[in-house]
C-alpha cells in the first residue's frame, strides 16, 4: 500500500500518486510545481500555510489506501 507521513516531501509525495494534489490546494498550497516542493516536507509546508499536517497525512493515506 502507498502511504506518507509528515516528513515526506511534497514533491515526492505527487510522486507516489499526482491524484493527491488537490489535498495540497485545498489548503492553499498552490504552488505545487516551485522549488519548495521538491525540497520542502509536507509538515513543513503546513506550517507555513497554517495547516494541521496529521489532519492532511491522513486524508491523503485515506485516500491512497481505498485506490
Amino acid at each position: 500500500m502507498k502511504s506518507i507521513t509528515k516528513d515526506t516531501i511534497i514533491m515526492d509525495a505527487l510522486r507516489l500518486d499526482a491524484d493527491i494534489a488537490p489535498f495540497f490546494l485545498e489548503i492553499g498550497m498552490h504552488c505545487l510545481g516551485c522549488p519548495s516542493a521538491t525540497g520542502e516536507t509536507i509538515e513543513e509546508a503546513c506550517e507555513v500555510h497554517g495547516a494541521d499536517a496529521d489532519e492532511l497525512v491522513a486524508k491523503i493515506n485515506d485516500f491512497l489506501a481505498g485506490k
